[in-house]
């Protein structure tokens, strides 16, 4: 008879993971591969060394994708490259994004345009090709979307982000709706501050920094390992029964 820490195994599974090359996405790349999944990561970059001898430590497969997500154009290249490697996919963690700081008075189009393109568009037409494959597979799958505290709140001085990520946790659970019954589970993980490549600024700026370590209940910034329980668990068995739902990893922000 199995037990429950079975459930969150994931043996013989294979992950697409966009954004892979750095920070939160290698750190969740690895924690999948570290639970059992072989993965595919999706890079703006033309290789992720770092993240393929991570993943590959482990003793699982890592195959790269280079593909530019600010059009749907890599989509099709993507769900294809999986299933000449692996004949398979059952996990897509959807983390790609980018951020772009502006007053809100002075934003422009292409600001606009640039951070939804990557961070909403893509997600969404990556979720859609990766479901028709679950479809086709008949056997569900999970997808693991990259939301933000923003999702909740408004943040400063960056719209488009915030419309990008609020967009994130509302499709998540309108794709749930739809795929629930083809035994596909949309969830979402929303990071709380991290000290990652988008944060750099506001780390460097003493004021701002202080500003937020005061609000955050650990007295921390996050770490990309922070996300790796949540992660494998949306992503295993365990999670069969959850869908549609956003979970927050921010050491406490929401709760202040």
């Amino acid at each position: 008879m199995s037990g429950i820490l079975d459930a969150f195994k994931l043996d013989g599974k294979v992950a697409i993971v966009t954004g892979s090359e750095r920070g939160l996405g290698r750190g969740m790349a690895v924690a999948l591969a570290q639970a059992g999944a072989d993965i595919v990561g999706v890079t703006y970059v033309d290789s992720a060394p770092e993240t393929a001898a991570a993943v590959e430590a482990t003793g699982h497969k890592y195959v790269h994708v280079q593909a530019d997500l600010s059009s749907i154009e890599p989509v099709a290249r993507i769900v294809d490259t999986t299933l000449k490697s692996f004949g398979r996919v059952d996990i897509l963690v959807n983390n790609a994004g980018i951020i772009i700081r502006n007053d809100t008075v002075d934003f422009s189009e292409k600001e606009w345009d640039d951070v939804m393109n990557v961070n909403l568009k893509s997600a969404f037409f990556l979720c859609q090709a990766v479901a028709r494959q679950f479809i086709a597979q008949g056997q569900g799958g999970k997808i693991v979307n990259v939301a933000s505290m923003l999702s909740f709140q408004g943040g400063v001085r960056v719209p488009s982000y915030t419309a990008s990520k609020s967009g994130i946790k509302g499709i998540t659970m309108l794709m749930a709706n739809e795929w629930a019954k083809h035994g596909i589970c949309v969830n979402a993980v929303a990071p709380g501050y991290m000290a990652t490549d988008n944060t750099t600024q506001l780390r460097a700026d003493e004021k701002r920094s202080a500003e937020i370590l005061g609000r955050i209940p650990a007295g921390r910034w996050g770490t990309p390992e922070d996300l790796g329980g949540a992660v494998v668990f949306l992503a295993s068995k365990a999670s069969d029964y959850v869908n549609g739902y956003t979970v927050a990893i921010d050491g406490g922000w929401l709760a202040r």
